[in-house]
């Protein structure tokens, strides 16, 4: 790698980089630019041992390995390589010497941001040889782009142009000395997926190569030519039968037209949202309709797949329908579907699937209440694409090739039953079956009734734990790679013997910091909490308030803005928590030792202090930087047998009763001022204590009076702050709201609680919500309005972080705290927008100047973008490690209670009633599932009953299921399966 320092030269010397345009000004006038590049030639070209350049890293002899190029030779991309061959890049099998030039890795970086970011890793990977070459600064290699030539034309030139010039530089560089043989002179070859720009390198004597041609004569190329994206290779080898296909999709409308559809409100932009039970339904909510747009068949979701940003057309009204209600899956009724052949409009298996696929959607009903728009898509306006984790359909392999090496035509299974399979070409398919696979979709034809693909790694056998653990990362793309030195490096150079120094008026850290260090403080966590964001105090005053206190980790002032630890940080947005494991957001230097709030250890804090009256009415809040020494680290329970104890007086336990007892008032009044007290199942995974790890068993989690305490002065602290920078920072304050839900999500709730319970659910304001659910009590049965809370959460929106700037302030609100403001504060250690929020509140109170960034809404916006998602896919990815292992540990329950049997039989709740099936809740266990009929019941719709026998079940009746644990086809894991016992054992029908 080089840094470029531009020397001015004389303008005679650089008339050849000089570029004049005409530039429209704001108020229309026209005037004449003239734009300027100062050129060197001292760029060094980065191949060791050059006698005309004084740096390098690229080996001298190039690499030797491949047999068309026996005197060595590097590889010179152009930008289409990076953009659709990256997986092959990437390979620990792929170690050609790169030149990487500055033309194409801007190009990139318009082109894609998230594959210029992994190039830009790879630039700085141990494995990789890799030189970034400035042709555009040197020379001899830039170029200007001539008149009429497109942009495109002049980058391919300016390559084909620092291929030549490279192979000159290296015979100029080794020149023949009489009496020593002749150098063996290395060849840079420029590969392209671009047959034009390869055919004009050939004709003009520069040596070029195709991907497919290049890796097809590697050592491994078996492995390799896996990798080949379908969509970026010209030369790889047509579908079968692709002239004899009829289409089965319709092609998208033209990119023009569909922006000027939307823009005129004819056409409607949305998210596809396929749907878990039925894969051949899909949703787009769209601003312009209250319910979501439905998609009915294939031909319909027009191959978007889950996440697209699509474009939809709506039918008219009297064509809008009712979701379908019943559960179809994808792998029992395309088990037979032939991945060879099962594009072929011809084939009889093809046409049997798609009859069959036809009569699902035509049960769908126009249907009263639950009717919603209807369309079609018509345009793909970003793709949600990326490497998915998948197995290899074992049927899909053909008898013949069940243990062949060469090319054949497999299905990969994703482990999301949110996605289509995939068609994947390879030559690795029998050694493949039993492993857990990284599969990257290419394209997807109109012809073609899946996408194609192509394999990227394995990730190993099926059910193993390392396996299943990556497996889960990826599939939520959570960032899990370690920290890289460049991050490390930004941490304290005294590493863990880092301490608070002597209070000092020089020192740095005591800056403006109040000493806090003799309060007695103390911290309230879940068991085995080792990141310990918080503490609280509370102390009567002279007056008759209340002083409490709320110390929250002071991260900003290790983390600093624009280093390599933010940047990192800002891309993670979260810690991710899981069964066995956390991925941290931050190095654990941080999160488990400097920043943790430990007890009888010294800390810097970012405090919170209130004055309250008794009755916790708020007298004055102030915020500072301070020092403290936590006094004590209890747990919930610790700390509610502390507060329970009578015989304990001291003033450790007074404050926590103090605290309980303003944090009840608090409480009090968030209730009355409409708030939600809703619900969400939370289960505690027992774990083997020894090594293994492995779980034994599982529980509800217990919530207790203390939950609630640290609850109520956490949500305070967010409350206190989101104000106060909102105050200071009205453009650029980073907040979180709730928007209200649009009463249509309630509807079929309101309609079902009406019918199966006679009780009404008012959802005009989120009081007259809470009051509602508080008033749907079953006396037969306490967990039922747990359940109907829970039922609820999931009518809601997800809140959202947002930049105060960007939305109107009447939309700020936070609608399940009923706070007209709201914002993350008080975890900073494991959410990067608390650091944003810790760093605008320090600018707020005059202790720190505000970094640039946190002036720019743009930049705002698009950091709390990243986290916004990296907070969705950590949720997922919790609930999916927390669904694995209770899986486990039901299994290793069922095996002790009866020894060969991993059954478990537990009492359920009916939530959901389909023509073929019930959807039931297990609260104990906080787990849901599908029990499936295999005869034809009588259901009823309208009523959320389905009859098997002289037996009637609806919606909230209790039953018992017996719970097994088997491999699920798409997981290839552990997958909890449910049948019925009482009131009819499903078994038998």
């Amino acid at each position: 790698m080089v840094e470029i320092k531009v020397l001015k030269r004389p303008r005679s010397e650089a008339v050849v980089t000089q570029r004049k345009f005409f530039k429209k000004t704001a108020r229309g006038k026209v005037i004449k630019v003239l734009r300027e590049r100062y050129l060197r030639d001292d760029v060094a070209c980065g191949i060791e041992g050059c006698r005309e350049c004084d740096q390098g890293v690229l080996p001298a002899s190039g690499d030797k390995n491949h047999p068309a190029f026996p005197n060595g030779h590097f590889i010179l991309p152009d930008t289409n390589v990076f953009l659709s061959q990256m997986d092959l890049v990437e390979s620990p099998l792929f170690n050609p010497p790169i030149i990487l030039l500055q033309t194409v890795l801007e190009e990139v970086r318009h082109r894609s941001l998230p594959l210029y970011n992994r190039l830009k890793a790879l630039t700085k990977a141990d494995d990789k040889k890799i030189w970034i070459f400035y042709n555009e600064y040197r020379s001899e290699t830039a170029i200007i782009r001539e008149e009429g030539e497109t942009p495109n034309d002049r980058n391919d030139r300016g390559i084909r142009k620092a291929t030549a010039w490279y192979n000159e530089h290296i015979k100029l560089s080794r020149p023949p000395i009489r009496g020593q043989p002749t150098p063996q002179i290395p060849t840079v070859v420029l590969m392209t997926e671009d047959s034009d720009n390869r055919q004009k390198a050939e004709k003009a004597g520069i040596p070029a190569s195709s991907v497919r041609k290049y890796v097809q004569s590697m050592k491994n190329s078996t492995q390799l030519l896996d990798l080949l994206s379908a969509e970026g290779s010209s030369e790889i080898e047509p579908t079968k039968a692709v002239a004899g296909r009829q289409s089965l999709y319709p092609e998208y409308l033209p990119t023009s037209t569909l922006l000027a559809g939307v823009k005129a409100g004819e056409l409607h932009q949305g998210h596809f949202n396929a749907n878990q039970y039925n894969y051949l339904e899909g949703s787009v909510h769209v601003p312009a309709f209250t319910k979501p747009v439905l998609l009915v068949g294939r031909e319909n979701m027009n191959r978007a797949v889950d996440g697209d940003i699509v474009v939809v057309e709506v039918f008219e009204e009297k064509e809008w329908k009712a979701p379908g209600d019943e559960v179809v899956d994808q792998d029992s009724t395309l088990k037979n579907d032939d991945a060879e052949d099962s594009a072929d409009e011809g084939d009889v298996e093809d046409h049997e699937v798609l009859v069959k696929e036809s009569k699902f959607v035509e049960t769908t009903e126009i249907r009263g209440h639950d009717k919603q728009p209807t369309g079609r898509i018509v345009g793909i306006i970003k793709r949600n694409w990326r490497a998915y984790v998948c197995h290899i359909d074992s049927t899909s392999l053909t008898s013949s090739n069940a243990t062949s090496l060469s090319q054949q035509t497999v299905f990969a299974t994703p482990v999301s039953r949110l996605l289509p399979r995939i068609r994947l070409r390879t030559r690795q398919a029998p050694s493949l079956i039993g492993q857990k696979i990284l599969v990257t979709i290419d394209r997807w034809d109109v012809t073609s009734r899946y996408p194609e693909g192509h394999f990227v790694r394995s990730l190993g056998k099926v059910e193993s734990k390392e396996a299943e653990q990556e497996s889960l990362l990826l599939e939520f793309e959570v960032p899990y790679r370690p920290f890289g030195k460049a991050i490390l490096d930004c941490l304290p150079e005294l590493g863990d013997q880092w301490v608070v120094p002597p209070k000092s008026d020089s020192s740095p850290e005591w800056r403006d910091r109040e000493d806090f260090r003799d309060l007695i403080i103390c911290s309230i966590d879940p068991p085995n909490c080792q990141d310990i964001d918080d503490a609280l105090h509370a102390r009567p005053l002279p007056n008759g308030n209340i002083e409490a206190g709320v110390h929250i980790a002071d991260v900003s002032h290790f983390v600093h803005a624009d280093t390599p630890m933010d940047s990192e940080a800002a891309s993670r947005g979260t810690t991710v928590y899981l069964v066995d494991k956390r991925i941290d957001m931050l190095p654990s230097l941080l999160g488990t030792n400097l920043c943790s709030l430990r007890p009888f250890v010294e800390r810097l804090a970012f405090s919170a202090i209130w004055e309250m009256t008794p009755d916790a009415e708020i007298v004055n809040v102030r915020f500072t930087k301070s020092v403290i020494a936590s006094k004590a680290a209890f747990t919930y329970e610790e700390a509610q047998i502390r507060k329970d104890d009578p015989h304990r007086q001291d003033e450790l336990t007074q404050g926590i009763r103090l605290l309980n007892s303003l944090a009840q008032k608090l409480k009090a009044k968030r209730m009355a001022a409409g708030a939600l007290n809703l619900a969400s199942p939370e289960v505690k995974i027992q774990l083997d204590s020894s090594e293994s790890s492995d779980p034994i068993d599982v529980e509800q989690k217990e919530l207790r009076e203390t939950n609630s305490l640290v609850e109520e002065f956490m949500l305070l602290a967010n409350i206190s702050v989101a104000k106060k920078i909102e105050e200071t920072f009205p453009q650029t304050a980073v907040l979180r709201r709730h928007l209200p839900p649009p009463r249509t999500n309630f509807e079929k709730l309101q309609d079902i609680l009406m019918k199966r319970k006679g009780m009404p659910l008012d959802v005009s304001s989120s009081g007259a919500l809470a009051a509602s659910l508080d008033q749907c009590v079953d006396i037969n049965e306490p967990a039922f309005n747990t359940l109907v809370r829970i039922m609820a959460t999931r009518c809601m929106l997800s809140a959202e972080y947002f930049c105060s700037g960007s939305v109107g302030k009447d939309t700020f609100g936070h609608y399940g705290l009923a706070s007209p403001i709201y914002t993350h504060f008080t975890s900073p250690i494991r959410r990067y927008a608390d650091v944003l929020a810790h760093r605008q509140l320090s600018a707020a109170i005059g202790y720190s100047p505000l970094h640039a960034s946190l002036h720019s809404k743009q930049h705002v916006e698009r950091v709390l973008d990243v986290v916004n998602r990296r907070h969705r896919m950590a949720q997922m990815a919790g609930r999916a490690s927390v669904e694995f292992y209770v899986g486990l540990a039901l299994k290793a329950r069922g095996e002790r209670e009866k020894k060969n049997s991993a059954e478990v039989i537990e009492e359920a709740f009916v939530i959901r009633t389909f023509r073929n099936g019930l959807g039931v809740f297990v609260s104990k266990l906080g787990i849901e599932g599908l029990v499936m009929f295999k005869k034809d019941m009588q259901f009823d719709a309208e009523n959320y009953t389905i009859t098997v026998g002289t037996t009637t079940l609806a919606v909230f009746d209790k039953v018992k299921v017996r719970i097994e644990v088997e491999k699920d086809r798409n997981t290839q894991r552990g997958r909890v399966k449910m049948s019925l016992v009482h009131p009819i054992d499903s078994a038998d029908l």
